[in-house]
């Protein structure tokens, strides 16, 4: 069953609640997280299962830069987002392989292995004041595609990406702020062009929960 991850947002990085939902993931009992320390935010990321959580600091902390996590005060962290990710394994060899170094950073993750449910608004409305008819929980699988998103959101509240030639692109992306909820596409159909008109294909690569606008 998966875990109401809206339920985890203001969770410190020893909260029971969040050490409960690391171990539910398979594969997580050796993955330790690597941490990314900056004043503003602190990022534990955990390749082998494909997800990254993002703290705030509180309280006026400002970590320094390159701490362990032992050096961190973590009772004055609070969990912000989530990132997921749903990454191909590639063959070295292949030229999709190498790249960039966010593409080298992506490639890094594994594919999240449990299984992944997001919650839509209740009772959000249109510009015309009508309540929306949205599904009450939202399934994703690895082959789950921008046209599933938004059949269950609708249109999303702010897009971007799938510019220039696919080769040099980034992928497009979509964010339903209300929800909570970006969600970046990745494959030959997000990039290039005409991105915008084979991205319902496309399959999702990276999805962040945060907390709704």
């Amino acid at each position: 069953m998966a875990t109401n991850i809206k339920q985890l947002f203001g969770q410190s990085p020893s909260s029971t609640a969040l050490r409960d939902f690391i171990k539910s993931i398979p594969g997580s009992s050796n993955d330790t997280p690597v941490i990314k320390s900056y004043p503003d935010i602190v990022y534990y990321n955990y390749f082998a299962i494909g997800l990254s959580l993002q703290f705030v600091p509180t309280n006026g902390y400002k970590p320094k830069m390159g701490l362990s996590r032992s050096e961190i005060d973590e009772t004055r962290l609070s969990l912000d987002a989530l990132d997921f990710y749903n990454v191909p394994k590639l063959d070295p060899s292949d030229p999709k392989a190498k790249g960039t170094s966010a593409r080298r950073s992506e490639l890094a993750f594994s594919s999240y292995p449990a299984a992944l449910s997001l919650s839509p608004v209740a009772d959000l409305r249109d510009e015309e004041g009508k309540v929306l008819s949205r599904p009450s929980q939202f399934d994703v699988s690895s082959e789950t595609t921008g046209k599933d998103f938004v059949q269950c959101f609708g249109e999303p509240d702010r897009k971007g990406g799938g510019v220039g030639p696919s080769s040099g692109s980034i992928g497009i992306w979509c964010e339903w702020s209300k929800d909570g909820v970006l969600v970046e596409f990745g494959g030959d159909e997000a990039k290039g062009p005409q991105a915008w008109e084979r991205g319902k294909d496309a399959v999702w690569k990276v999805i962040t929960a945060f907390m709704p606008k």
